[in-house]
């Protein structure tokens, strides 16, 4: 039997021909700093073989779908399981993708609500159900024998018409009798009707007596009726009312807003409302999707949203005039056009206001008038042309109006991008954001249709679903048994891994990586498999230390159904609980690649020459500050704030220190900080077009000069970008390079030094210096370009050299040899020095954008803004800086984010890393919980004064660190 994963010879990335034996069946992690290898190592070594040996084992044809893994580089790797990783990257940005779809549990309610579900009339509010005729002879049966009654076939309801037509071939039918308008007639004698007026007839099929031995004749007659009236038949009693309808005759003897005479039964064989004519084909599973046309919202297409004019983005600067372009779409018309100022000067005469005045301080009612018309309401509109004058007498159709008219006349494809600036993305009027028809919301279980659900969160669902039984009948029971299991053991495994705050409807696209990785992870602890290779990449990221233990235990859990769990962290509590650690180093990138630990906690805790160790047993460690700064006195402070779950919070961030914005998961922190702080102050100080938050007013913000948010998104989707390009530093070394003697004397141009357009680069692999050759059902091989040999630059750009080296070579360097060749070159050295600074030393210049972690992506984004010149007046917003950062890597980030401070700037993060949080000059702690019951400052001030806070979680653990 296999114990052990045995790799050997793993040179892939930055690997120095690793051997390693890692015990099956256990929780590993592996650890080491930023760059080491540890991902080279669990992801394009482990994983990818034992993907690609997996995917092998497939029919030619089926591998000729799935995307083929390239072999790693390792000499070979035995007790290898199929393997399935959860990595951050693979959040789908599909608007139609939401936590309920992802985790299918949204296929579970549709089955449930198909095959449980009861449709509801949406004009009475009272249940349609779909009646057998044998049903229907059994529920007249019911009704005291010797009751006379009519069979009615309701052939026209309120339509206009004469009907003579059809009243001669119901005559030839054979039938006698008729009810027009609520009077019987015999067919022969039917009076003349009026066409101009609406009429209700109804067929007489028969009259009968209620007896034991009708139920044939019944059955034939009820069947005559529905063919007659597409479905519909009634029976009304000839004297008497209906049994159980007694209180409504004092109601006037209908139904209270049905307008069903007490004395009739409807009934239908279709899912059919006897009043509005509302009808279900059908109820099936596909009715309840807003991702097939039977389901999905006519208005919206199943999107539960469109995209609108929005008034923030029409004003974004609310202290412009009208004259100074407070309206940015008409004052950047391009070009500027005299007809809207001449509109606007008409309006501000007919309504008494002047241009000058900042849009803020004009009364409501004119903004109204100016963003939204005037109602139909006529107003004189003066014009010049040249010297001539003229005026109209018309409605003015306001701004929105004049952007909605001309982004759906326009054919230009850049007008409606232009146009598109301005819009954002509103709930849809039609379906108020279910995404579906009015069908599928007629259907409901316990009185809700299946968008209320799942506008709940996970714990507030789980409740709900685990209480349904109560609610349903013995044999709806039975049917929803099984469904209900899966569902409650999907929103029980989304509730364990800390994600009980999300809702269930929200979208995909909205989810940090952490979240959209323990999503996956709970989905895969509901498939239940044994015997595989699971590799995570920190799942631990965006989870407050409350919430890790559940993580923990969810990962022993998938260890525990017979898996290997394979997980790079750098989380301490994970560290500590895992079975078996590796610890990779010593350096990073090419400083890397080698094991310097490997065993137990113990064994590592005693290890030599392992930084992980001396961070875990103490002989390292970030210090506590001696003390806290006081910051510059001035403050920004958000009032009122509430977007998303926020509940009017207002909070101030004292200017000049380091803040951490803190909480559990779906606290809130996201919501103030990057929603609201974020948005607007990036409106008001940097004049982007963003929609903030609900707000009431944000004061202070004259005291910056600028906001930065630094986030984690990549910083190029594309392989050409790299770090050279995004900071910059590339223009600078192409530039030095068209400044060498041999380059001038050649007639180059800095463009002969750029790889993405035609001249100096390779034109054989168009400056990639790989060729892709597909390779149908096995994987797509990269080859090295033989023109250039992987070079990207033709032999002539090549042969211009600095110091005997080529600009491939340069791209080739780390940034640390970088520094030390561009020495003496400042522009490029500054730039690649703070690469250095926050900890990228080892990443290549080159190197390609794609392959950074999204960690390495936001240190690269904080280079290049660092390298700017500072004004100490700038706001800087980081999100969770500290992923996949190690002990080491943070306290080296740690100094350059202090160091922004110490220049007089202010830096805000949201962070769960204690190390951080207990250097912070000032916290904001949210919550007390995630979701409907955070959005709440639960503690603010140095952490020492948060630490005191009972009601904090954040205190409790900070507590520990500062003893």
């Amino acid at each position: 039997m296999l114990t052990h994963i045995k790799v050997r010879g793993a040179r892939e990335h930055n690997l120095k021909g690793v051997d390693i034996d890692l015990p099956r069946d256990r929780l590993i992690v592996i650890t080491g700093l930023s760059g080491s290898g540890k991902s080279s190592l669990a992801f394009d070594t482990i994983y990818a073989e034992g993907q690609r040996r997996y995917v092998e084992s497939l029919s030619a044809y089926a591998r000729q779908f799935l995307e083929m893994m390239q072999k790693p580089d390792v000499e070979h790797i035995d007790g290898l399981s199929p393997a399935i990783s959860i990595e951050q990257k693979t959040t789908s940005r599909n608007p139609r993708s939401t936590v309920a779809t992802v985790t299918e549990i949204y296929d579970y309610m549709r089955l449930l609500w198909a095959r449980v579900g009861i449709p509801y009339s949406p004009a009475t509010g009272l249940p349609i159900s779909a009646q057998t005729v044998s049903q229907m002879v059994d529920r007249v049966m019911q009704l005291p024998e010797g009751t006379r009654i009519y069979l009615l076939a309701p052939v026209v309801r309120g339509r206009k018409g004469e009907y003579r037509k059809e009243l001669a071939e119901w005559q030839k039918a054979g039938f006698t009798r008729v009810r027009i308008d609520g009077e019987f007639y015999g067919i022969e004698d039917a009076p003349v009707l009026d066409k101009k007026y609406k009429h209700d007839i109804e067929v007489v099929v028969d009259r009968i007596a209620v007896k034991d031995d009708i139920g044939t004749r019944l059955a034939d007659s009820f069947e005559t009726a529905l063919k007659l009236a597409e479905g519909l038949a009634y029976v009304d009693l000839a004297d008497g009312i209906v049994p159980g309808r007694e209180a409504e005759v004092a109601d006037g003897g209908a139904m209270k807003g049905a307008g069903i005479p007490a004395n009739r039964i409807v009934f239908s064989e279709k899912f059919a409302c006897p009043v509005s004519g509302f009808t279900l084909a059908e109820v099936e599973p596909r009715l309840f999707s807003f991702n097939a046309p039977q389901g999905a919202c006519p208005a919206c297409d199943g999107l539960g949203e469109k995209l609108l004019f929005d008034e923030q983005l029409v004003v974004p600067n609310e202290a412009l005039s009208l004259k100074k372009g407070a309206i940015v779409p008409w004052a950047k018309s391009n070009p500027p056009s005299p007809y809207y100022m001449q509109v606007l000067e008409s309006l501000a005469k007919a309504y008494g206001f002047r241009l000058d005045t900042p849009w803020a301080e004009l009364p409501g009612e004119v903004r109204l008038i100016i963003l939204h018309g005037t109602g139909g309401k006529p107003v004189q509109l003066t014009f010049k042309d040249g010297r001539k004058e003229y005026s109209v007498n018309k409605p003015f159709e306001g701004v929105i109006g004049n952007l909605n008219r001309r982004i759906l006349q326009t054919d230009s494809a850049w007008m409606r991008e232009e146009l598109g600036k301005y819009q954002t993305a509103q709930p849809c009027e039609t379906c108020n954001g279910a995404r579906l028809k009015p069908e599928a919301l007629s259907v409901k279980i316990a009185g809700e249709d299946i968008s209320i659900p799942t506008r709940r969160s996970v714990v507030d669902a789980l409740a709900w679903f685990t209480d349904l039984p109560r609610h349903l009948t013995d044999q709806q029971n039975q049917i929803a048994k099984a469904i209900l299991k899966e569902i409650i053991e999907r929103l029980g495994f989304l509730n364990n891994v800390g994600l009980d705050y999300l809702n269930l409807d929200r979208t995909s696209g909205t989810l940090s990586g952490g979240e959209s990785q323990r999503i996956r992870l709970a989905s895969q602890i509901g498939s239940g498999l044994s015997g595989v290779l699971y590799v995570l990449d920190e799942p631990s990221i965006g989870l407050h230390q409350r919430d890790n233990d559940m993580l923990l235990a969810t990962l022993k859990r998938l260890r525990d159904l017979g898996n290997t769990v394979l997980v790079v962290e750098h989380d301490e509590d994970a560290i500590r609980a895992a079975d078996y650690v590796v610890d990779m180093g010593p350096g990073a990138g090419v400083h890397g690649g080698e094991v310097v630990a490997q065993g137990t906690l113990e064994d590592i805790l005693t290890a030599t020459g392992s930084l992980t160790a001396d961070y875990l047993n103490g002989t390292r460690e970030i210090a506590v500050p001696k003390k806290r700064r006081k910051g510059s006195g001035k403050k920004v402070t958000v009032h009122n704030a509430r977007a998303n779950n926020l509940r009017g919070v207002t909070a101030s961030i004292p200017l000049g220190t380091f803040t951490c914005i803190t909480g559990v998961s779906g606290s809130g922190k996201s919501s103030f900080t990057i929603d609201t702080l974020y948005a607007a102050a990036a409106r008001t100080l940097n004049g982007a077009r963003i929609i903030a938050g609900a707000y009431d007013r944000i004061t202070g913000l004259e005291h910056c000069d600028k906001v930065i948010d630094i986030d984690q998104s990549p910083i190029g989707r594309t392989p050409r970008s790299n770090p050279a390009t995004y900071t910059g530093a590339f223009t600078n070394i192409r530039d030095w390079f068209a400044g060498l003697p041999e380059a001038q004397a050649r007639g180059y141009k800095p463009g002969r030094f750029s790889f993405n357009v035609k001249g100096g680069r390779c034109e054989t692999c168009t400056g990639d210096g790989l060729i892709k050759i597909e390779m149908h059902f096995l994987p797509d091989v990269y080859v090295t370009c033989e023109a250039c040999h992987g070079k990207r630059y033709n032999r002539e750009t090549l042969e211009v050299k600095f110091k005997g080296m080529s600009i491939a070579d340069v791209l080739d360097m780390t940034v640390e040899d970088a520094v030390e060749f561009f020495k003496a070159v400042p522009p490029i050295r500054d730039k690649m020095a703070m690469l250095a600074e926050v900890g990228l030393g080892y990443v290549k210049v080159g190197q390609q954008a794609t392959t950074l972690s999204g960690g390495e992506a936001q240190r690269v984004k904080l280079a290049k803004e660092l390298s700017r010149r500072a004004t100490g007046n700038t706001l800087y917003i980081l999100d969770e800086p500290t992923t996949g950062l190690h002990f080491e890597d943070v306290r080296k980030l740690l100094e350059v984010l202090h160091a922004l401070v110490e220049q007089g700037n202010s830096v805000v993060v949201i962070e769960h890393n204690l190390d951080v949080i207990k250097t912070a000059d000032w916290i904001i702690d949210l919550g007390p919980e995630g979701g409907v019951k955070g959005g709440e400052i639960v503690a603010e001030g140095t952490p020492e004064q948060v630490v005191k806070e009972k009601r904090s979680y954040t205190g409790r653990y900070l507590a520990q660190l500062l003893r």
